[in-house]
């Protein structure tokens, strides 16, 4: 499985999204600048944040995008779901049923063990991203990252929103 570029994207602007001011908005530009990304590219996925309710956005002069809830109620799961949707990761085409040797008397019935197995794989992995929000991983990030660079981070946001 390969997620889209827009996942990567959209979890690390969600990330500095949450070190927003409140009652400001951090614009896509800045957020494609910070990141060294495209910023048209970038503008998509934080649509598909938008939609999905995870972040909030406003036009004008001091325009841009901000958390739309608490750090705490945002997991990766939401983020991910947000941009590549909700659809399971494994799609069954039940080849299995092309089987020259298969008895049209015993035809299969059920999902085929190797699609139980990929379903209960995409489970726990959602389940896993599930686990973890966007206010973990600000816990992570305040234990991983030097003081200075968490500064820096928190200066550069504040003097773009």
């Amino acid at each position: 499985m390969q997620l889209r570029n827009q996942v990567e994207w959209a979890l690390h602007c969600s990330a500095v999204l949450a070190g927003v001011p409140p009652g400001r908005f951090l614009p896509a530009r800045a957020l494609a600048e910070f990141h060294g990304v495209p910023q048209a590219y970038l503008s998509k996925a934080l649509q598909a944040l938008a939609r999905a309710g995870i972040v909030e956005g406003t036009l004008g002069p001091a325009g841009g995008y901000r958390l739309a809830k608490p750090p705490a109620a945002i997991s990766f799961l939401d983020v991910v779901e947000a941009v590549e949707g909700r659809a399971s990761t494994f799609a069954c085409a039940e080849i299995r049923r092309n089987n020259p040797c298969a008895s049209p008397a015993h035809p299969p019935t059920g999902p085929c063990a190797i699609a139980r197995v990929m379903w209960e794989a995409d489970e726990a992995w959602r389940a896993r991203l599930a686990a973890v929000s966007l206010a973990d991983l600000g816990a992570t990030l305040a234990a991983e990252l030097p003081a200075e660079l968490r500064d820096g981070i928190a200066a550069w946001v504040a003097d773009r929103t």
